[in-house]
């Protein structure tokens, strides 16, 4: 069955939630990109599995929490809370806005928009 892009992006946001490096990176096309605009990018799908393994060595998962999620055509906006859950107990709020691309039934690009002064203040 095919997805919509809104409801492609919507399950792949739950996914997080107990993150699988392979599955993840599986929703992404061959030479997706994915954006922490603050970083640089990870580009194609096995780039993208090796940042989303390394980052999810960190974590034991991160609820998504969705507030306004808007697509148009290919394009899925959303405007979310990741919260964090991190191995040593302690979580993370980071506000987010994420921009998705959708080609073909896979995410073609992915771009989150973030304070990076958020996520580096938990590491200190």
């Amino acid at each position: 069955m095919e997805h919509f892009p809104d409801d492609l992006v919507t399950e792949f946001c739950a996914k997080w939630a107990t993150p699988d490096p392979e599955e993840l990176s599986a929703y992404f096309a061959e030479d997706g990109v994915y954006h922490n605009i603050p970083m640089e990018p990870a580009v194609g799908r096995e780039a993208i599995k090796a940042f989303i393994a390394d980052f999810t060595g960190m974590v034991d998962g991160i609820d998504f929490q969705v507030h306004r999620q808007v697509s148009s055509g290919a394009l899925v906006f959303n405007e979310r809370t990741d919260v964090m859950r991190f191995k040593d107990g302690r979580e993370l709020s980071l506000p987010v806005a994420g921009v998705f691309e959708i080609v073909d039934g896979r995410i073609a690009s992915w771009r989150d928009y973030f304070d990076m002064a958020t996520v580096t203040a938990a590491w200190t």
